[in-house]
């Protein structure tokens, strides 16, 4: 094996060999529960300009959602981790919106059947009924709701694909920083409060009085959007919005740099313009170069259009 083909990890020769992985790449570096952010998530760097940083800044004063646009890798969904990180806002609170998504599944879930054969098994065994409050569990967006004196940081990502109505679905609960839990509200007065569990990872439970969630500290929430269809008049007039650009050849190298050093970009240069090149022919997205960097930086044996062919495919194009 030559020094060149060190970067070979599968040859295809069904031939045995004990895996020895090299480190990898710092973005695909993941860690415990409870660690970095407490998400499993290693904080990377994030860079933005000046007019862009000014207008989160914005929406942070105002209490109003973010609406984050721009083409797929310009960092929309990283601004939120971003945010949560420089303010000390702990963990960011996801939800992945698709098209079959709806508002309640981000306010809260009952277990209805779960409780019912619990409440079976216990009045077989003259048991006291369960705790209904063992049985729902607040969302992303509910969870961002529980009254705090310091917000949380809410990612809901690509909005866009979503249904046509959840947007107008989410405007009630934006502008009144409230939702109901109807199976507690209709509780009787002597049962009225109850403790309900968090979401994902978020440990312990939060008190509910008569099934209202109220915030005392609207969430920040950022929304993201890759532009697949417009939003109604009155959701966009309650959200700033924030159009990311894409970054430049100088911004790309401060990018380059900021994830793996000065040194990495020694060499890079060709690789640098073929990516502003092709770029400027169908979407491609900054992760994408800096994987190709990256192996290129492993001692990958191929030149520039080698590893465009191998890492930067056309965002939406053939493949």
């Amino acid at each position: 094996m030559t020094e060149n083909d060190a970067w070979r990890l599968f040859r295809g020769d069904r031939t045995p060999r004990r895996a020895k992985l090299p480190p990898a790449p710092p973005w695909r570096q993941f860690t415990a529960p409870g660690a970095a952010d407490g998400g499993g998530r290693q904080e990377r760097p994030y860079l933005i300009g000046r007019a862009q940083a000014d207008v989160v800044s914005a929406a942070l004063h105002l209490r109003r959602p973010l609406l984050v646009t721009g083409h797929p890798g310009t960092g929309k969904s990283s601004l939120a981790h971003a945010i949560a990180y420089e303010l000390s806002l702990g963990p960011v609170l996801q939800w992945a919106v698709n098209s079959r998504s709806v508002l309640k599944e981000a306010l809260y879930d009952y277990d209805a059947i779960g409780r019912l054969r619990e409440t079976h098994l216990r009045q077989e065994h003259t048991g006291p009924e369960p705790d209904i409050g063992t049985y729902i569990r607040l969302g992303p967006l509910g969870t961002a709701l529980v009254p705090r004196d310091v917000p949380r940081v809410l990612l809901v990502d690509e909005l866009d694909k979503g249904d046509v109505d959840l947007p107008n679905d989410l405007l009630m609960v934006f502008e009144e920083g409230e939702f109901e839990i109807p199976e507690l509200s209709r509780l009787p007065e002597d049962r009225s409060e109850v403790e309900v569990l968090l979401h994902g990872t978020d440990s312990g439970r939060v008190r509910v009085t008569r099934g209202l969630v109220r915030c005392r500290e609207f969430p920040v929430v950022v929304i993201t959007s890759n532009g697949e269809r417009d939003f109604p008049p009155a959701f966009l007039r309650r959200c700033v919005r924030l159009a990311l650009p894409e970054p430049d050849e100088d911004q790309l190298r401060r990018i380059v740099a900021a994830h793996m050093g000065e040194p990495a970009l020694r060499g890079m240069d060709d690789l640098l313009h073929t990516f502003v090149n092709e770029r400027a022919h169908g979407e491609l997205a900054t992760d994408q170069l800096l994987n190709a960097v990256f192996l290129r930086k492993g001692g990958v044996d191929l030149d520039a259009q080698g590893l465009l062919r191998a890492v930067l495919h056309r965002l939406g194009g053939t493949v």
